[in-house]
């Protein structure tokens, strides 16, 4: 007779058991390593490229997204492929590529000039050079609303990806970061000056060349403003133009879009993805040869990745271990 008023008790614990993940949730062990983490990568950047305002920034982020709920804190677990990126391509500053190999200036300029040069007033110019002299407003803020995308657009299409199909966000991350690392092979291999150096510097290599915003300060000065100014003068590297990352990054975009069924917003990325590759010629920032090679970087990175995934079994269980790290229990899991 007593039964009915023990299951009622039971079901009384058992309503109060979420209260235990909360606490796990902000556990001494999680506090530590978060702890750990940042200032291990506040000291560790101080040492190799010296302590930036940024730094700090990203450290704040990632804390705040961490410990703000079990969304948040899956969802800056998983960008930490990005991240990791972010901290590399930061860190090349301490490693110039023109100590490894010779800079290629006069002979990609006459390369490009001979491929894709354009005659005008009696002389045969490359594409930067007759958008230097021939450049229009409509096309400086589109150039720079363009430009401007490579970063806030991947980001937002990973996010969505992220909470939509788990499984193929990573995908898309672990192609974004392969992508990368070949994109800094060929820096290495190949160091290339870009056609914004040429034009202020002649054929002279000149070693710690800081970087310049070219063709997009048109941009900063029509709205009086220093976005890009801002952001070129903390290039890692000046002489890592090929190949061009910026050409290859929408196109990573696009291809995942188009395999996650974002139907007409794919529409969008190509628009995007196209418009950089014009801005990147555009703005003095890339050769048309820089173009084609992160045109190319972006295919080998997706079809490499791609066959991996689809016969690797190390990349499936490297796959499976950012899904569990994230609490993903299948691959569409939505974590909101």
């Amino acid at each position: 007779m007593f039964r009915p008023e023990t299951e009622r008790k039971e079901k009384i614990i058992s309503h109060a058991a979420p209260l235990a993940p909360s606490q796990k949730f902000y556990s001494l062990n999680k506090i530590l390593l978060a702890a750990l983490a940042s200032l291990g990568y506040i000291l560790l950047s101080n040492l190799v490229v010296g302590y930036r305002s940024d730094h700090l920034a990203l450290v704040l982020l990632f804390n705040l997204l961490y410990f703000s709920s079990q969304a948040t804190r899956s969802l800056i677990l998983g960008f930490t492929i990005i991240i990791v990126y972010w901290i590399l391509f930061d860190y090349m500053k301490a490693f110039p590529n023109y100590l490894f190999n010779d800079v290629h200036i006069k002979s990609l300029y006459d390369l490009e000039k001979e491929l894709f040069g354009i005659s005008s007033g009696g002389a045969i110019l490359t594409p930067n050079e007759y958008f230097s002299k021939n450049n229009f407003i409509a096309l400086d803020l589109l150039s720079g609303f363009f430009y401007f995308c490579w970063i806030p657009v991947p980001v937002l299409f990973g996010t969505i990806l992220f909470f939509r199909n788990r499984r193929i966000f990573f995908e898309f991350s672990l192609t974004f970061f392969f992508a990368n690392l070949l994109g800094f092979i060929g820096y290495y291999a190949f160091p290339a000056a870009p056609p914004w150096y040429v034009a202020f510097h002649g054929f002279d290599f000149v070693a710690d060349t800081p970087g310049h915003a070219a063709g997009l300060s048109r941009f900063d000065a029509y709205f009086g403003v220093e976005l890009f100014k801002g952001i070129y003068d903390k290039s890692s590297n000046v002489f890592a133009a090929m190949p061009s990352m910026h050409s290859a990054f929408m196109l990573i975009v696009l291809y995942y879009g188009i395999k996650s069924g974002f139907r007409y917003y794919n529409l969008v990325f190509a628009l995007i993805m196209m418009g950089i590759w014009f801005t990147a010629v555009y703005s003095g920032h890339h050769y048309f040869l820089d173009v084609l090679a992160g045109i190319l970087t972006a295919i080998i990175a997706i079809a490499v990745f791609q066959l991996l995934a689809n016969h690797s079994r190390s990349c499936n269980s490297l796959i499976n271990w950012f899904m569990k790290l994230t609490r993903a229990r299948k691959p569409t899991d939505l974590v909101i």
